[in-house]
């Protein structure tokens, strides 16, 4: 599956269009990451617990999208873009979305 960011395929071209595909994952904070961070605010840095969840979260979110977009027949997804919205308190979904086509 081809994924990008813009709205072409640079090298192909676009032969068919499915439509909005989407893939979300919705987290909530760990408490022992919660603790670390805390710990982290006092001298700085980066949050590395944090940082892992949401690339999981990402990953997770992709994978969704890819496979709505396989089950409509299309072998690309242009236009990516995420979004992220708090669902309750230390909890957020992460959403991915694109646009289903077939290239070549």
């Amino acid at each position: 599956m081809i994924i990008t960011n813009i709205e072409t395929v640079p090298g192909k071209t676009i032969v068919e269009h499915f439509g909005l595909v989407s893939g979300s994952t919705i987290r909530a904070k760990h408490i022992g990451r919660d603790i670390m961070a805390s710990l982290k605010n006092l001298v700085g840095g980066e949050l590395k617990g944090y940082t892992q969840l949401l690339q999981e979260s990402r990953n997770q979110a992709i994978d969704r999208m890819i496979e709505h977009a396989r089950q409509m027949g299309a072998n690309a997804i242009v236009n990516v873009r995420f979004s992220t919205s708090s669902v309750a308190q230390g909890a957020a979904e992460l959403y991915a979305y694109g646009t289903a086509v077939r290239v070549q």
